[in-house]
């Protein structure tokens, strides 16, 4: 294998998949050079693929996260369906669910199951609370998860919490999901090496990735007693870290992260010597303790400054600074085209805009592969797999498979 196929070249991914954590874990190790066998249900798919139509008739959503995917669809339901998924299974090297609570167990393919009649297979399976406790028999989705998190009330302002924008709880657990993918498959082929054959089954829950990526609050609340107010686009732990309205009517968002950062900007941006003596401002906990009080002086400063003066006069001085866009602005940002960041993906309503993988290996080029059709790739997935013509016309007619939409 050669680093332009990618390092997951050889390496077939087979996901039971929906909405978007999965999906992204699918998407993922896809990118990474992996070929991805999307199962869906004949009836529709991926619900994903319903939310919206604003992509020239398909979904945001669904565009996004599962682009070079094979979708085949399958009845689960049926015994034909279920022997095709055992040969998909049987062929693969990872399989990835997302179901409801208790799917996979009902259907016989709970990932202890896997790992016992595929011993080769590393099983990763996606949920919202993870085992054993008493949530987890409830659906769960990415507002909801982040609301019990936590999440929430740190979110936005005192009195009016917020869901963070993108949703985090399905992402991440996408991404914890593909990154322990990636690790079995290490261990797999070091046990290979020594004769070994095995499989791995990974539980990975929403709920468990957000308290992770709580941990900042749930420690600082563990330990203080106090349970952190949001500051809207400030900061509970550093002082000063905010946005603030310039005299062109846009915003700068400034952030300080220590101490030596702070004298820097109240002297040579703000052009306040006397605000950098002041014991109050010494250290950072003072500055958190005084933030009001920062941030208007501050926002008095950027109100009479450009929002380009504003970031000269930071650049200049070492201060972290950024301004503050809206996705329309974000779509035609110059640091996306100046880096080559956009490709276009095939669809099924034409080629759309799409933006590379965040990691940028050397020698590779990630794959921005086409956005499938619901069962588009069934017969010649069926095909592959040995199954003729007449053999796939009479799985077609129980029920077992579908076919193109």
């Amino acid at each position: 294998m050669s680093i332009s196929e990618g390092p997951l070249a050889g390496i077939t991914v087979v996901s039971l998949e929906q909405a978007v954590s999965a999906p992204m874990c699918s998407r993922t190790l896809g990118d990474l050079g992996a070929r991805v066998i999307k199962v869906e249900q004949p009836r529709g798919g991926d619900f994903a693929r319903h939310y919206d139509n604003v992509v020239n008739g398909l979904a945001a959503h669904f565009v996004w996260v599962n682009r070079g995917k094979e979708s085949v669809t399958l009845d689960l339901k049926t015994p034909g369906g279920m022997a095709v998924l055992h040969q998909l299974i049987d062929r693969a090297d990872v399989l990835v669910s997302n179901l409801a609570p208790g799917t996979t167990a009902k259907l016989g393919i709970a990932p202890d199951d896997v790992v016992a009649g595929h011993p080769d297979v590393v099983v990763v399976e996606i949920d919202g609370y993870g085992p054993g406790g008493p949530l987890s028999h409830k659906r769960a989705y990415d507002l909801l998860v982040q609301a019990e998190s936590g999440a929430c009330a740190i979110t936005g302002q005192p009195g009016s919490p917020a869901k963070p924008g993108p949703p985090i709880a399905d992402v991440c657990s996408g991404l914890y999901s593909a990154l322990s993918v990636v690790a079995l498959l290490y261990e797999r082929e070091a046990r290979r090496g020594r004769g070994a054959r095995r499989g791995a089954a990974v539980a990975v829950s929403l709920f468990d990735t957000m308290t992770e990526l709580m941990g900042y609050a749930l420690t600082f609340t563990q330990h203080s007693g106090a349970d952190q107010q949001p500051r809207g686009m400030g900061s509970p732990a550093v002082a000063p870290y905010g946005a603030y309205r310039t005299a062109d009517a846009q915003t700068v968002v400034l952030g300080t992260t220590n101490d030596r950062e702070w004298q820097r900007l109240a002297r040579e941006v703000l052009g306040r010597p006397e605000l950098a003596d002041d014991e109050r401002f010494r250290t950072n906990a003072g500055r958190v303790a005084h933030s009001d009080l920062l941030d208007a002086e501050i926002g008095a400063w950027c109100a009479r400054h450009d929002l380009a003066d504003a970031q000269e006069r930071a650049d200049a001085a070492k201060i972290g600074n950024s301004r503050f866009n809206l996705p329309s602005e974000v779509l035609t940002h110059p640091h996306l085209a100046a880096r080559d960041r956009w490709r276009k993906a095939d669809t099924p309503a034409g080629p759309v805009p799409a933006l590379l993988p965040p990691p940028v290996i050397s020698g590779y080029e990630p794959p921005i592969g086409a956005i499938p059709a619901l069962g588009e790739h069934t017969d010649a997935v069926l095909a592959e797999l040995g199954y003729g013509a007449a053999e796939i016309a009479r799985l077609r007619e129980q029920g077992a498979v579908g076919g193109p939409a």
